[in-house]
């Protein structure tokens, strides 16, 4: 059986959330993002872009582009809560969900086109999201994951993409190889260089080449690239918490040990939800003394995945809680209160340089292994600058 996957997206998501909230901020220029000197957008209506504001661009610069612009603070919670009711939509009428971010699904539909017609499908669940959640998605049909999410990049609510197999080769060949996952700004400038800018291009090459350039993931992006994906779209399950303890060797008192233990678990702890594209509004350190006492404090904070962040919690939190001067055998943390979305959306107050830091140390995380390096030190040289 051929397989039937659609990728659906709400594009401006959270310019649409605000908009749905407020009627009045329709076809105005808006900026979600901080409001510092040194704040980035997080992201902007079509009406702000013609003036050229950019997502990540200094928020100040972009109001120097658009002086005319509105700026939001964003609300996460809100976004967080209106994904929820479009999850909930989608899941109550597809047979296999799986969520991509806070904004977007794959649905594997495969078979449906027995019963109803898979493209007709597809159009009569978009209806039913837009009357339901009042926010209209995009979406491509095609063979696989890779496809659909390619072609849902240039379709609109009114403007659906159906790509059938004999027609995948002849969509992708001419779009440019940044289309492809997997291609980040390193890859691009290397493939470049020798005149490789299209997917038709990648497609040609043997893919033994793309391998001795790349390694492993040359063949997945040459498998892309000829519209190959044969990954299945994943059920998707909400994550309730994350959490670690450390259990002492020997009962400790040595608050500089203590701490240490808390912030490298931090440091795993949301390098984890950051991998996953999930973010925390809640805070948990324990504590277990060693004539077995429990306690707990806890707090809450404005939803993120960011170390420098949590880090600054758990310190507070544990500064609160360690008061007995008892030797310890074992501490935690926990993140709960976790919703889907990627962490730059709550950098309203953060700066490029800082989310450019955080991409590199994950990128050195997933190559070489989480411990591979921490944050402490990057962050102090980041901060004394």
């Amino acid at each position: 059986m051929k397989r039937a996957i659609v990728h659906m997206d709400m594009h401006d998501y959270y310019i649409e959330c605000e908009r749905l909230a407020n009627s009045s901020l329709k076809k105005v220029p808006l900026i979600i993002g901080g409001g510092s000197n040194r704040g980035t957008v997080a992201a902007c209506s079509q009406e702000a872009v013609k003036f050229g504001v950019r997502v990540s661009m200094p928020t100040a610069y972009a109001l120097k582009l658009c002086p005319n612009a509105t700026i939001l603070k964003g609300d996460y919670g809100s976004y967080s809560n209106k994904s929820k009711e479009l999850t909930e939509i989608i899941k109550e009428h597809a047979p296999v969900v799986e969520k991509s971010s806070i904004h977007s699904f794959y649905l594997d539909i495969t078979g449906m086109d027995r019963f109803f017609g898979c493209y007709d499908w597809t159009k009569e669940l978009s209806t039913q999201i837009s009357k339901n959640s009042g926010l209209d998605p995009s979406w491509a049909l095609s063979v696989n994951k890779t496809v659909s999410k390619i072609g849902a990049v240039d379709s609109s609510p009114n403007m659906p993409r159906l790509l059938e197999q004999q027609h995948v080769q002849d969509f992708l060949n001419p779009l440019p190889i940044q289309r492809l996952p997997n291609i980040g700004d390193t890859t691009f400038q290397l493939l470049s260089r020798i005149g490789i800018r299209q997917i038709a291009k990648v497609a040609q090459m043997p893919s033994l080449v793309l391998q001795k350039m790349l390694g492993k993931r040359g063949n997945v992006i040459w498998q892309h690239a000829n519209g190959i994906d044969k990954e299945p779209v994943k059920a998707y399950k909400e994550k309730q918490a994350v959490y670690m303890e450390h259990d002492f060797e020997m009962d400790c008192i040595d608050v500089h040990n203590i701490s240490a233990q808390l912030m490298a678990m931090v440091e795993q702890l949301a390098f984890m939800l950051r991998q996953d594209n999930l973010v925390t509004a809640k805070v948990i350190v324990k504590v277990k003394y060693n004539n077995l006492d429990t306690e707990t404090k806890h707090s809450r904070i404005s939803y993120t995945s960011l170390d420098h962040i949590l880090k600054k919690e758990v310190r507070l939190l544990f500064s609160k809680l360690y008061h007995r001067r008892m030797r310890l055998v074992k501490v935690g943390v926990r993140f709960t209160d976790i919703v889907s979305g990627a962490h730059q959306i709550n950098l309203f107050e953060d700066t490029g340089e800082i989310l450019s830091l955080y991409d590199a140390m994950d990128t050195i995380r997933k190559k070489y292994g989480v411990n591979a390096i921490g944050s402490s030190s990057a962050f102090q040289n980041y901060r004394t600058k």
